[in-house]
């Protein structure tokens, strides 16, 4: 475990955003967490602007913009944080989940700039990424409740440590802000959909149409998700009202965000009840009152963190269950650099890192048990369940 200062470049290129940042860990032991984070620079290029015209992401789209961009990024990273190449520490890229052609393109560079800066590379899963942002941020402190809501993802796992985490649930089809983009192309709105719903539905009635809350109060659910039934009812509810007034969207996206909403507090709550049942406490029935247990904390990551009616939603839950509500600034939940880097320091800071860059890709895989001797195996996937890191 290092005691001095960790300096980290951080790559994300898993889907339509091009980052690049520099991040610092020193060690502290006056902080809760041990140790203090800066942002030295933080770039991100969004490709909204290319993708909007087909109302989604076009992954060879964004790989090519990923290969005309990433240079220029880092260069822009290391001069703003006023450094060189070789005072890095280490360098991180994300070796996944995400599209296989941007990931490449992330790996292939992190692994040129390691060899170039003769630091340590660290491959980063995207979801770590995510989930370690609110310690960067925030200062939190192991263990917690993550809600991982984004594009692709929607879990909630307990955090015990880096590299251990415990998946509580899952969606069992849509991710939520997949359902967001989704809802939004039903209504005519653009792309990315999750603020286009969320701004019309400021000006919306979310009880005139009566929308379905898939798994609410079915206790062998568990923890998991489900939004494809609600974007089903939300379809036909548009379909039977052409053509849909201006007033229709408004109310049909309040509802729709009310829904899931409704959703996400339910699920967190059951998770909150596992959640102190394996810490111990003597609230940890079944039909305990939240209200009277120990204190936890509820750390929301990914782009989805950033609507700020749900936010609002979980931020009562935490009040009504004694639950300390964390959510990273808004730049910090979409994709980015800065959460790349940071789970890099924080790999080095704990020594989990790797003493020689590996040419194979699958170096980039946290849990090297899962490495295949395939030289062009990947771990690029769909949906990577965060939890497939624990050693």
């Amino acid at each position: 475990m290092s005691a001095t200062p960790i300096t980290v470049l951080g790559l994300e290129t898993s889907c339509d955003e091009t980052a690049a940042a520099i991040v610092r860990l020193t060690p502290d032991a006056t902080q809760p967490a041990g140790m203090r984070g800066e942002i030295l620079s933080n770039i991100v290029l969004s490709q909204i602007d290319i993708h909007a015209p087909y109302g989604g992401v076009v992954p060879e789209l964004a790989a090519r913009a990923h290969i005309e961009h990433m240079d220029t990024l880092v260069a822009q990273a290391l001069k703003d944080a006023g450094l060189n190449l070789s005072a890095m520490d280490a360098i991180a890229a994300t070796a996944g989940p995400g599209l296989i052609g941007g990931v490449l393109i992330g790996l292939t560079t992190g692994k040129a700039l390691a060899l170039a800066a003769d630091a340590p590379f660290i491959g980063i899963n995207h979801l770590e990424g995510h989930a370690l942002t609110a310690r960067l941020t925030n200062g939190v402190t192991f263990p917690y409740l993550l809600l991982l809501v984004s594009g692709g993802h929607c879990q909630l796992c307990r955090v015990d440590g880096i590299g251990h985490y415990t998946l509580l649930g899952r969606t069992r089809d849509d991710a939520v802000g997949e359902a967001f983009d989704k809802a939004a192309k039903l209504l005519g709105l653009g792309y990315p959909g999750g603020p286009e719903i969320e701004a019309r539905a400021k000006t919306g009635d979310p009880a005139r149409f009566q929308l379905p809350r898939p798994l609410v109060g079915q206790g062998d659910a568990g923890c998991d998700f489900s939004f494809s039934g609600l974007k089903t009812a939300l379809r036909q509810l548009a379909v039977d009202r052409q053509p849909v007034t201006q007033t229709d969207i408004a109310d049909l996206s309040a509802g729709f965000q009310a829904a899931v909403a409704d959703c996400l507090v339910d699920r967190c709550r059951n998770a909150m009840r596992r959640y102190n049942a394996r810490s111990g406490h003597d609230n940890a029935r079944s039909d305990y009152n939240l209200g009277t247990g120990e204190i936890g904390r509820l750390v929301v990551a990914g782009g989805v963190a950033a609507n700020q009616y749900l936010k609002h939603a979980l931020d009562e839950l935490a009040h009504e269950t004694g639950f300390t509500l964390t959510v990273p600034p808004p730049g910090l939940c979409t994709d980015n650099g800065a959460m790349i880097a940071w789970a890099g320091a924080e790999r080095f800071f704990a020594g989990h890192i790797k003493t020689h860059i590996d040419t194979r890709l699958p170096d980039a895989l946290v849990n090297d048990s899962n490495i295949s001797d395939d030289p062009m195996a990947t771990p690029a996937r769909a949906r990577w369940p965060l939890a497939d890191m624990t050693p």
